[in-house]
């Protein structure tokens, strides 16, 4: 059982240390930095003008959905390189048939899904 934990302490080691030095870098400014709020310190910045609008007004839903489509979509790659590289390692085993069957459906969800969001018009920018 001690040889298991031993095997575990380097990591513990280094969350220590990310951890205190983690904390170090985040009170360190607080201690040294010196404060002088002046008028153009506390002013709002934008792109070096003075505010336009009001920084709370509605943004057009579409954004917010070619990002969610974006990380849906990135995520299919994200599983699809691993499962490609252990599939071609272990391409003579029964258990590959499994692994291949198994990514053609999760393809073939994403797939249904992709094909729903075209017809609904989600890709289309107007």
């Amino acid at each position: 059982m001690d040889f298991v934990l031993s095997e575990y302490l380097p990591i513990v080691i280094f969350l220590a240390i990310a951890v205190i030095l983690a904390c170090i870098i985040v009170i360190i400014p607080h201690i040294l930095a010196v404060r002088r709020p002046d008028a153009e310190k506390n002013s709002q910045y934008e792109c070096g003008f003075e505010p336009l609008g009001d920084s709370r007004s509605q943004f057009d839903i579409r954004f917010y959905l070619v990002a969610i489509l974006f990380i849906i979509f990135d995520l299919e790659i994200a599983f699809l390189f691993p499962w490609s590289v252990v599939l071609g390692k272990y391409a003579t085993t029964p258990e590959m048939m499994f692994g291949f069957w198994s990514m053609m459906v999760f393809l073939a969800v994403l797939t249904v899904g992709f094909i729903y969001e075209w017809k609904k018009g989600a890709l289309e920018w107007e």
